[in-house]
């Protein structure tokens, strides 16, 4: 059951995407430039000698200072971006200006598919595309999607890969409002020709992309000696480091200055000014964040393959279904379970609606903290083809283990399909 907008149409992402005019590339190169943060910056390029669209571009995606690079990176050649419908709040004249191609996040979009191909075949431009959907939460790189290989494959087109380093730990996505003073260094590196891809299986070519797109920006930060000094460096890090180690509690983490700490045990770690972790008093856990976030997806994991995981929550529910204003619609219930996926219910102008998404059907799901565009506090998107609800859940800092769960899940469900495919075949 959709939700009854009385008959309001939502954002057409059908639409083929204009080739973006010569003045606005030139005006979007400009804009990016002079908006950079106040903090050095370099762009090296590497095996791209000769190199003229069309192509694939890759990008990692840390922060909105990406997108800055990206429009400098590729100057003076037309760019068309992938972009998410939240993008295109209350902007999508200038978003359609700029040849931008509209997604929701983590949905089966066949219409982007005809949308690549104009912009590759006919207009002969770069089609750039964020594969991880997401702002990474530790600086490590986020789960892509297996279908990339096939894409690029039948692309036919050089795939380049700009590769960011220092934007997350500038403006981590747990604690964006403030900036630390972090050199920026983007790479953008041609990986596969298309003769490669003629060469090479599906597979292959996921794996050369998952190779150059792997990053650690903690390990980084380390590797060049880049100090942050702010003393507020490790506030708002419990929003993705939310289980304790030490005592196993969930949800009830808390960081503040310099330091993250467990409200229910008072375990308390200090980040030095490398981004490491050290215990104040015991055993120090982890030192390296990622391997933190990384417990959590393996305590996550267990918990679902002893049958145990299972999300319930009251939510404030506001969609997108076009791009000029949120609709709020109240109260509603979401449940996450490995049986069932996600499930969205509630009411609206007098009649139920019920948004349903199969854990096949997301191998992951949008997250955010601090959201501008409606409430400063934590939710999570859950999109279809034609709408997207961001739900305020009433619980505290559950977001995080919702995305880990739903990469999860979906690992496992796919594990069982390719299995059975695999004894399908042994059985012929």
């Amino acid at each position: 059951m959709d939700v009854n907008y009385k008959n309001k149409k939502p954002y057409n992402t059908a639409k083929l995407p204009i080739r973006q005019p010569l003045f606005m590339m030139g005006l979007l190169t400009l804009v990016s430039k002079i908006g950079m943060p106040r903090v050095p910056y370099k762009i090296e390029k590497f095996n791209m000698e000769g190199l003229k669209p069309p192509y694939f571009l890759l990008s990692n995606h840390m922060y909105f200072v990406d997108f800055q690079l990206s429009a400098m990176a590729t100057f003076p050649h037309r760019v068309n971006n992938v972009a998410t419908i939240d993008g295109y709040y209350r902007r999508p004249i200038i978003m359609e200006l700029l040849g931008c191609i509209c997604k929701r996040k983590f949905t089966t979009d066949m219409h982007l598919l005809r949308s690549i191909r104009h912009v590759l075949k006919k207009n002969g431009d770069v089609l750039c595309m964020y594969p991880e959907a997401r702002y990474s939460p530790v600086g490590t790189t986020a789960i892509l999607p297996e279908s990339l290989g096939m894409l690029l494959k039948r692309s036919g087109v050089p795939v380049v890969v700009l590769l960011h380093h220092g934007n997350y730990l500038h403006t981590p996505f747990w604690n964006y409002r403030k900036p630390r003073k972090v050199p920026l260094y983007t790479t953008m590196t041609q990986i596969l020709t298309a003769e490669d891809l003629e060469k090479m299986s599906y597979e292959e070519i996921n794996e050369a992309v998952k190779k150059a797109m792997t990053y650690d920006e903690y390990k980084w930060q380390v590797d060049n000696n880049i100090r942050i000094t702010e003393p507020y460096r490790a506030e708002g890090l419990h929003k993705v480091l939310y289980q304790c180690p030490n005592c196993k509690t969930e949800h009830k983490m808390a960081s503040e200055g310099a330091e993250i700490f467990c409200r229910e045990c008072g375990k308390r770690w200090e980040m030095d000014e490398l981004g490491r972790l050290s215990a104040k008093e015991g055993e120090t856990e982890f030192s390296h964040i990622p391997d933190w976030y990384e417990w959590q997806r393996a305590e996550v994991r267990a918990e679902i393959e002893r049958g145990e995981y299972s999300f319930s929550d009251t939510v404030d529910v506001h969609s997108l279904p076009r791009c000029m204003r949120f609709e709020h619609l109240g109260e509603a219930k979401l449940t996450h379970t490995a049986e069932n996926g996600f499930v969205l219910e509630g009411e609206y102008r007098g009649e139920p609606y019920r948004i349903e998404r199969k854990p096949l059907g997301m191998y992951g799901v949008h997250i955010e903290y601090d959201y501008c565009y409606i409430k400063p506090f934590d939710c999570i998107d859950i999109s279809t083809d034609n709408d997207s609800f961001y739900c305020y859940p009433s619980k505290e800092n559950v977001v995080t283990k919702l995305s880990l769960a739903t990469e999860e899940i979906y690992k496992i469900e796919k594990a069982k399909v390719d299995a059975k495919k695999v004894r399908r075949k042994a059985e012929q």
